[in-house]
């Protein structure tokens, strides 16, 4: 199956970038057969408000120095985060074409060789201890970006975070914001099912972490929250963002089976009818 995946102008609103990396992320995992859409759709309007309106970054030169640093530890969700750096001009959106390909730049889980990523990731639970060592090396050559760090509620499961949790507070890294995607589905059940996290905004405040919550595709409130952080002066930034997996296309929302499942033709059709693509 060929899938076109066609050049576009570059969205002027988070809304409007929310929508093109659902469309691009879901034709990219059915061109390549692969899967993880439903993570890939639940975090969409967190990372399409991140790098519309909080993100310091230039996508022209993805290594100046001064920006702020994004790191997506739920690596497996790469197909919404390649979409979301081609569609702000990273780099060139025919890449989109070879994701998840043999010899492609655009590997199934993020890889640091892509323009605008800063660290390769998909083993759960390692992006939160490098995001610490990031904030902690800035703070000592007090240099003043954020690093962000999008982790899953299932993969709060890996104690790596809770150490990094820890080592966060103690050394007052304020400067660390880290965004989980709460959609409540794991890789093999519900997250309550799977290892029962509640309550875990009270978890994170008893790290000594400032805590907010927020409805994950609400926008409005995604940007006037992030754009607050650091929330408390000394303390690192949690933000329980509560999504739903799918989130954009109704037989995917909520559903378990999408987190590995790859679009058939027709379910490709019927989801980019309901994104409102313009054939």
């Amino acid at each position: 199956m060929t899938i076109k995946l066609s050049e576009i102008e570059y969205p002027s609103n988070s809304l409007d970038l929310a929508q093109q990396i659902r469309i691009h992320a879901i034709k990219m995992v059915a061109q390549s057969n692969s899967s993880h859409i439903g993570s890939s759709l639940s975090m969409a309007d967190i990372l399409a408000v991140l790098y519309m309106d909080v993100l310091r970054v230039d996508p022209k030169q993805p290594d100046w120095p001064e920006r702020d640093r994004f790191i997506l530890s739920k690596g497996h969700a790469a197909a919404g985060l390649y979409a979301v750096l081609a569609l702000r001009g990273f780099f060139p959106m025919a890449l989109l074409k070879r994701f998840c390909q043999e010899g492609s730049l655009l590997l199934g889980h993020v890889s640091h060789h892509v323009p605008g990523v800063e660290l390769s990731t998909g083993s759960l639970g390692h992006g939160l201890p490098v995001g610490c060592g990031m904030v902690l090396a800035d703070k000592r050559e007090e240099k003043s970006h954020r690093v962000f760090v999008v982790l899953s509620d299932g993969e709060c499961d890996e104690g790596s975070n809770w150490e990094a949790a820890l080592f966060a507070a103690h050394h007052k890294l304020d400067n660390l914001v880290a965004i989980v995607d709460a959609n409540e589905l794991q890789g093999f059940g519900r997250v309550d099912e799977v290892l029962k996290l509640a309550p875990l905004a009270e978890k994170w405040r008893a790290f000594r972490w400032a805590v907010r919550e927020v409805d994950g595709h609400d926008h409005q409130a995604l940007k006037t929250l992030l754009n607050q952080a650091p929330f408390e002066p000394d303390h690192p930034s949690l933000v329980l963002a509560h999504t739903i997996k799918g989130k954009g296309v109704s037989f995917m929302e909520d559903q378990l089976a999408w987190h590995y499942k790859s679009p058939n033709p027709e379910q490709l059709s019927q989801a980019l009818k309901q994104l409102g693509e313009k054939r």
